[in-house]
C-alpha cells in the first residue's frame, strides 16, 4: 500500500481544494519537521449538545481507540529514519490490534489515547498475510475498555462507522455502509512485499492515511473489521472480524499465525475459460500451475496449454476446483475465504474437481503457508 507523507501546509492546501484522496494507510509525518496533527484534548472533554445514535457509539468506543506513532521507519525522502503513524484499538486488557503495515520496519511504537495519555508498547506478533499486528501496552486508562469483535461478517448494506486518526487528527469518525464482502485485496505494502489479504470487507465510509489499524464498527458497537486501506472514490477495505478473531489469539500466544496452503496458481473460471475448456458453464477455479514440493504437487494438475483471447491468456486443461470439504467454490475469493476461516495446516480435505471432462474427488492435506510473501 502506497504511503503518503504530508506537512501541515500541504494538508491544509489540499483540504481547501477538496483534493484529499480516500487512500488509507500509515500517514508518515517527516521527522525533520516535527509537525503533529493531533487534535485538542479539551474538545473531547467539554460538553457537547445534541447528538445521535452515531454519537452514542462514538462515546462508547473512542476511549479504546489510539493513535499509533512509529519511530525508526525508513524515510524515502531523506534516506534516514522517519516516523509513521496509524490507529489501533484495545482487544483485551493489555493488548491492541493494528495493521502489520503500520508497524512494519519500526523500531519503537508509542500509543496515545484520546484523553491525552501516552504509553509505550512491545510488539508481540505480526502476520503479513492478514495485515494484522498485536502490541502489548504498558498503560491503559480506566475509561478504556476492550472492544468486541463480531462473530460474523456483516451483511451488505449494514451501516458502519470508521474510527481512527486520519492525518493524525485524533478521534475522527466517518459513516457509511458495507459495500461488499468476501473480497481479496492485493497490495504491495510499504516494504514492497506483494501479497493478497483474504476475507476483506468493502465499505464507503471515508478513510485516509492514518486510519489504518482502526476499528470499523457497526451500530451495536461491535468491531466488524480492522481498517486496512482505501482505494479512493469512496471505497475502503477492512480485514474482517471473523479472520481477526482467528489470528489475534495466535499472535498473542505464539507471536505468529499459521495459514493453510495448497501451492497452486489459480484463476476464476469465467465465460471465456469455460468455452475454451468445453465446460458447461462458468464457475469454479481452474488450476493454472502447481508449485513443486507443495501439498498440491501430485494431487492437482495445472494447465498444459493456453490460448490468447482478446489479448488475454486463457489456460487450457487444468483441474477445475468446484468444492473443497463440501464448501462450494464459485470463484477464487470464496476459496480464499473458506481456507482462511474454516481450515488449518494439517487438515486433510476432499476436493471435488472436474478433470478431463469428468467429476472426481481427490484428498488434499493442507500445508503451512511460507512465512515470507
Amino acid at each position: 500500500m502506497e504511503e503518503t507523507r504530508l506537512d501541515r501546509r500541504s494538508v491544509l492546501a489540499a483540504a481547501a481544494g477538496g483534493l484529499l484522496a480516500s487512500v488509507a494507510g500509515c500517514a508518515e509525518p517527516r521527522a525533520r519537521t516535527g509537525v503533529s496533527f493531533e487534535g485538542s484534548h479539551s474538545d473531547h472533554d467539554r460538553e457537547v449538545g445534541g447528538g445521535s445514535a452515531y454519537t452514542a457509539i462514538y462515546e462508547r468506543t473512542i476511549d479504546s481507540v489510539t493513535l499509533v506513532r512509529v519511530f525508526g521507519v525508513n524515510d524515502p525522502l531523506t534516506g534516514g529514519e522517519g516516523q509513521g503513524q496509524g490507529s489501533a484499538f484495545l482487544v483485551d486488557e493489555n493488548h491492541v490490534v493494528t495493521n502489520e503495515h503500520v508497524v512494519a520496519g519500526g523500531e519503537e511504537v508509542d500509543l496515545q489515547y484520546v484523553n491525552g495519555d501516552w504509553t509505550t508498547t512491545e510488539l508481540v506478533g505480526t502476520d503479513v498475510y492478514s495485515d494484522l499486528a498485536v502490541l502489548e501496552v504498558e498503560h491503559v486508562p480506566d475509561e478504556a475498555t476492550p472492544l468486541t469483535l463480531a462473530e460474523t461478517t456483516p451483511a451488505v448494506g449494514r451501516e458502519v462507522l470508521a474510527i481512527g486518526n486520519p492525518f493524525g487528527l485524533e478521534g475522527t469518525m466517518t459513516q457509511g455502509i458495507v459495500s461488499g464482502v468476501d473480497r481479496s485485496l492485493g497490495v504491495g505494502g510499504r516494504t514492497g512485499r506483494a501479497r493478497s489479504f483474504p476475507n476483506v470487507i468493502q465499505f464507503d465510509a471515508g478513510v485516509n492515511p492514518g486510519n489504518s489499524g482502526g476499528p470499523l464498527v457497526d451500530l451495536d458497537g461491535e468491531v466488524v473489521g480492522v481498517i486496512n486501506a482505501g482505494g479512493g472514490d469512496n471505497i475502503g477495505f477492512a480485514i474482517s472480524a471473523p479472520l481477526t478473531r482467528r489470528v489475534v489469539p495466535a499472535l498473542i500466544d505464539d507471536g505468529v499465525y499459521h495459514h493453510p496452503y495448497i501451492g497452486i496458481v489459480l484463476q476464476t473460471v469465467d465465460r471465456a475459460i469455460a468455452e475454451e475448456n468445453d465446460l458447461d458453464r462458468p464457475g469454479g477455479v481452474i488450476v493454472v500451475d502447481v508449485a513443486d514440493d507443495t501439498p498440491a504437487s501430485g494431487v492437482l494438475r495445472g494447465s498444459d496449454d493456453q490460448v490468447t483471447r482478446y489479448g488475454d491468456p486463457i489456460p487450457i486443461g487444468g483441474d477445475v476446483i468446484l468444492e473443497i470439504d463440501d464448501h462450494p467454490v464459485p470463484d477464487r475469493h470464496t476459496l480464499s475465504a473458506v481456507l482462511t476461516l474454516e481450515m488449518s495446516p494439517g487438515d486433510t480435505v476432499p476436493v471435488t474437481i472436474r478433470r478431463d471432462g469428468e467429476l472426481t474427488t481427490v484428498e488434499l492435506t493442507l500445508g503451512e503457508r511460507p512465512s515470507s510473501p
